[in-house]
């Protein structure tokens, strides 16, 4: 291993999909889930192309290839070490990368915040910090700081437009649940992390760094996000090939299984939002009650994550501001609760991260439903 960097050997995609199959439990689920929805509606089976958002997936991989480019240039341990070096304590470190997390996602969203800070926090592998449970906290931040503006996540940028009021108006009615994820989160940060010395151990290889490599990979970034947000995901994959064409490699290196996951998820929530007996259940809730409509989308989001249900509730009440406030606590929770979680959980090395996540989320959902609840009861809410 060079310098933080892991020797992996180059995989070519049909490996690296196999391999993430044979030993990713997600993949499984949503694979048996599948052959299960099937079974159950076999005449849809011709329709699965285009249940998946084929627009989210391209603009994944496009973010893939630019994180994974900026993570094999071994430019992230020198960062890590100038961070360390600014930092006097574990507890500061935490709270940095927390708070810059929950910054980058109001305006990079959440997926993006997490492919850029979770890479960064895993060259700090032998400074003794506990890297799983700042994931995890990375993660809370993502979801947390996302909730602020209408491009922080695809649930908001949804129901912004579904609203018709101006990106500022929504900011204003999403600042006062923003900063009540945050206060907890950032109380939580402090009391989970030590006040101990950081330092990186002395190396004796020197770090394997390619200048070129990081340039291309920072420098398409901007492009290639403007040529996403003017909803030409084609285009925007195109213009990574400069990238592709120099350092061939990373496209052997991205994680394969993850944009397989993101499809089955597509396909599997949208066959299940079909089902008579789900939309018969639905059709029984009183969503004109408030609390009805807010605990549904809670609890919806922890079932099939917060963005289809964000979509499917719009379909039943006009509220998108209950609908907000609940799937965007419906983010925290479970796993699926949002897509955010999952991506930071395949990214860390760690096979029981998914146990430390759970031990911090489900009582952060329980703190921050209730203070959400409180402050939509609040007149003029």
């Amino acid at each position: 291993m060079a310098d933080g960097v892991p020797a992996a050997p180059s995989l070519s995609p049909l490996q690296a999909l196999a391999r993430g199959l044979a030993g990713d439990m997600l993949l499984r689920i949503l694979l048996l889930a599948l052959v299960a929805l099937t079974l159950a509606a076999p005449e849809r089976l011709g329709a699965y192309p285009s249940l998946v958002d084929w627009r989210t997936v391209g603009t994944l991989l496009g973010l893939l290839i630019l994180t994974k480019g900026i993570e094999l240039s071994g430019w992230l341990p020198h960062l890590a070490r100038r961070l360390v070096a600014l930092m006097s304590s574990e507890r500061l470190l935490a709270l940095f990368l927390v708070l810059s997390t929950a910054a980058l996602a109001t305006v990079l969203t959440n997926d993006v915040a997490l492919f850029v800070v979770v890479p960064l926090t895993l060259t700090l592998r032998d400074t003794g910090v506990p890297l799983t449970r700042l994931i995890v906290f990375e993660a809370l931040a993502a979801n947390a700081g996302s909730v602020l503006t209408p491009v922080g996540n695809p649930q908001n940028l949804f129901l912004w437009q579904l609203s018709h009021t101006s990106f500022a108006q929504f900011a204003w009615t999403m600042l006062p649940l923003t900063l009540l994820l945050l206060t907890p989160l950032l109380l939580l940060t402090l009391l989970s992390f030590s006040g101990r010395a950081l330092h990186f151990p002395q190396r004796r290889a020197a770090a394997k760094t390619d200048r070129l490599q990081l340039v291309l990979s920072l420098a398409l970034y901007l492009p290639f996000l403007v040529l996403t947000d003017m909803h030409r995901p084609l285009a925007a994959l195109l213009v990574l090939t400069p990238l592709l064409i120099a350092r061939r490699g990373v496209l052997m290196r991205i994680d394969w299984g993850l944009l397989l996951v993101f499809v089955l998820m597509f396909i599997d929530l949208r066959l299940l939002g079909a089902l008579p007996t789900v939309k018969s259940l639905i059709g029984a809730i009183d969503l004109d009650i408030a609390w009805h409509l807010y605990a549904t989308s809670i609890l919806a989001s922890q079932v099939i994550s917060n963005v289809p249900a964000a979509i499917l509730l719009a379909q039943y009440s006009p509220d998108w501001k209950v609908i907000a406030y609940g799937v965007n606590v419906g983010g925290f929770g479970f796993m699926m609760g949002s897509l955010a979680n999952i991506i930071a959980l395949r990214m860390t090395p760690d096979r029981r991260a998914w146990i430390v996540f759970h031990a911090y989320s489900l009582p952060f959902l329980a703190v921050a439903a209730a203070l959400a609840w409180l402050v939509l009861r609040q007149p003029g809410a």
